[in-house]
């Protein structure tokens, strides 16, 4: 059974950092890209970043310079480090792994908070 668990969101304040965690168990970590979504109140959630088997990285044009995705095999673990942070970087974040060859296998962790405030 796959399963995703963020940790390391919550309050911070505007211009400030967090890095969240997601471990991923229950799969073969190297077999799946990994990626950072978000979902803000009332909007749609969108792909923050990504990070293929391979360690190639894609993100959004608004979080690009901010934010760094990475991927520890060894922990099977996906970071996301957010500095500079903004209150429109407020939401719901999520981890999602998809399989490098059957995309259907698609699995998301249940979601950590992070709300940018002062």
């Amino acid at each position: 059974q796959v399963q995703l668990v963020e940790s390391g969101g919550g309050l911070v304040q505007p211009g400030g950092s967090l890095r969240l965690s997601c471990a991923a168990s229950g799969m073969i970590f190297g077999f799946y890209d990994m990626g950072w979504y978000r979902q803000a109140p009332g909007k749609q959630r969108e792909l923050v970043a990504s990070i293929t088997r391979g360690g190639s990285t894609n993100y959004v044009d608004s979080v690009k310079g901010r934010f760094t995705i990475s991927r520890d095999r060894g922990k099977s673990t996906v970071y996301l480090q957010m500095s500079s942070l903004n209150p429109e970087d407020t939401a719901v974040y999520y981890c999602n792994a998809v399989h490098y060859v059957d995309r259907q296998r698609n699995y998301w962790g249940q979601g950590t908070q992070v709300t940018v405030s002062s």
